[in-house]
């Protein structure tokens, strides 16, 4: 166990196992059971957003998808669509996709063998860093894992966690000296830094940077789900309060990009 303030996490969860999890896995193809039921759950997904494109693929990822699984993994179900054949801005339909993933995923509670299943829409020219990816469609590995034991500088990850940490008590701060606006403000762009710092380390060493370990460890103690309900509080006591003025909205410019994204 390392120890950083407030924080804690098992180091052994992030070690490789020397199989892959025998519940999904059998002679190195994801049990049929499993598949078939992966694939309902993605089309009733599918079916509820109400988008009218071809789902290229649908993948299983993660941990799970790997040796490094452990009690904390989830299921990565993604569906793999092309977002120009939504016929919306990109930045549109990446958008919706993600309220409609997070809506899903808030309200189910799917467990595959006690393992929570979480549903993402991905893009098909999105670069995904995961090193097993199982095409469920095909029934095939379209990138095989590979048992390679990590090394892990929880010196440096304990200091990257604990530098989100100290920014996102920075924002509970501004949120109990009733600064809504400013803490609105804040919290975006420290969710917006958490994605590039994430992702940064993704692209530089992959799944076990320190950056993405830094990152879980930040979700397993609940900092995330702490920023994002900040967030919330923050919007509604915002929109409660007493104003002296009105509230403007470009509702037309609003309008117009719904419908184009709904293609009214």
């Amino acid at each position: 166990i390392f120890e950083e303030e407030d924080l804690f996490v098992d180091k052994d969860t992030f070690l490789m196992q020397d199989d892959l999890h025998p519940d999904f896995w059998e002679g190195g193809k994801l049990k049929e059971a499993v598949r078939l039921r992966l694939i309902t759950i993605a089309q009733d997904f599918f079916d509820s957003i109400g988008i009218d494109a071809e789902v290229k693929d649908i993948t299983f990822t993660g941990s799970l998808a790997n040796y490094n699984w452990s009690p904390h993994s989830d299921v990565d179900l993604h569906l793999i669509v092309d977002y120009k054949d939504v016929e919306a801005d990109p930045e549109l339909a990446k958008d919706y996709f993600n309220a409609k993933k997070s809506l899903w995923n808030r309200i189910h509670d799917i467990l595959i063998d006690g393992y929570e299943v979480e549903v993402y829409v991905q893009d098909e020219n999105e670069p995904h860093a995961s090193t097993g990816v199982y095409s469920i469609m095909k029934d095939e590995w379209l990138t095989e894992p590979n048992r390679v034991e990590p090394t892990f500088d929880w010196s440096d990850i304990a200091k990257k966690a604990d530098g989100i940490m100290d920014q996102i008590e920075r924002a509970a701060d501004i949120y109990k000296d009733r600064k809504y606006t400013d803490a609105l403000q804040y919290i975006d762009k420290l969710k917006e830094k958490i994605r590039k710092f994430r992702k940064a380390g993704l692209d530089r060493a992959g799944e076990f940077s320190s950056e993405n370990i830094a990152f879980k460890a930040l979700r397993r103690n609940n900092y995330l789900e702490k920023l994002s309900n900040l967030k919330h509080m923050a919007y509604d006591k915002l929109m409660s309060r007493k104003s002296d003025g009105l509230i403007r909205i470009k509702l037309s410019e609003t309008v117009k990009s719904w419908k184009e994204f709904l293609g009214n």
